[in-house]
């Protein structure tokens, strides 16, 4: 099964994301998923964001090879890789699992990608 993907341009994205206190909630467990589901809210609004790990290929490919090569140059530059995947704002990032300190780490890349400050940003984890 193909997943639609398209690059994300943090610029495109909705303004509050950096001018007020950002919280990213999880929708779905973390530990040990290749994609979890979640939100961005602040100031009343919201913005569906899931986490991908780039490199889960069994039972199938989450991401093809030249997104996974991209998520893996990013991620080697201290960035994340914001795509659109199937209709919804995904960070891309190396390895097949995801861990709390993980989505933590994504995070704070996601808000140096806005040009603020990582201390703006709250996460939320499901068990």
């Amino acid at each position: 099964m193909s997943h639609a993907v398209d690059e994300v341009d943090p610029f495109d994205l909705p303004d509050w994301l950096g001018t007020c206190d950002v919280t990213w909630t999880a929708l779905s467990t973390v530990r040990g998923a290749s994609r979890v589901s979640g939100e961005l809210s602040g100031n009343g609004d919201r913005l569906p964001c899931d986490l991908l790990a780039a490199d889960l290929a069994y039972p199938e490919p989450l991401l093809e090879g030249d997104w996974r090569r991209q998520a893996h140059q990013a991620w080697t530059h201290g960035q994340v890789l914001l795509v659109e995947y199937d209709g919804r704002l995904t960070l891309a990032v190396p390895g097949t699992a995801y861990s709390a300190d993980g989505v933590l780490e994504t995070i704070g890349r996601l808000a140096k990608a806005l040009g603020v400050r990582a201390d703006r940003f709250t996460v939320t984890l499901r068990l």
